[in-house]
């Protein structure tokens, strides 16, 4: 018996956005990036900078007799797009466009478009929150997008 759905959420996570025909090009990554990033796009599951944990999750009983239990949890997750440009609309627009993607993903997880499921690893999931970071560097401009993909579990 799993004593948590977050394993399976992050690696469904990987495993539908690795698959994502939309994602091709993009690095993506399970929690924080080893080296300097050397593509334009990369996501990272389980990973934010700055962010001290990868997931998080709270349990209650399902109902009396303990024997389930319902898992409220919540994967953290980061977007970064860089160009040699100067200008940071357009690297902010491929965050955002990259962000899209990614909801599209979790939402066509399952037969049923209604009840994103991961794959079935969860009962639903969605993107729940997110916040932009921008800068202009010596190297061009950098869109860093942090956000949370929470789900439900019955466990």
């Amino acid at each position: 018996m799993a004593t948590s759905a977050v394993p399976n959420v992050i690696d469904a996570l990987l495993e539908i956005l690795s698959e994502a025909p939309a994602l091709t090009g993009v690095q993506i990554v399970d929690g924080p990036p080893v080296d300097d990033q050397a593509v334009a796009d990369q996501l990272c599951i389980g990973y934010q900078p700055g962010e001290g944990e990868a997931a998080s999750m709270a349990q209650d009983f399902a109902y009396a007799g303990a024997r389930q239990r319902n898992e409220d949890g919540a994967v953290v997750c980061w977007i970064d797009c860089w160009s040699g440009d100067k200008e940071i609309r357009p690297t902010r627009l491929r965050a955002f466009e990259l962000l899209a993607v990614v909801e599209d993903a979790l939402r066509a997880s399952d037969s049923n478009r209604e009840a994103p499921t991961l794959s079935g690893a969860v009962q639903w999931s969605q993107v729940k929150a997110g916040s932009l970071r921008q800068a202009i560097t010596d190297q061009g401009a950098r869109a860093g997008l942090a956000f949370t993909v929470t789900y439900f579990a019955r466990i």
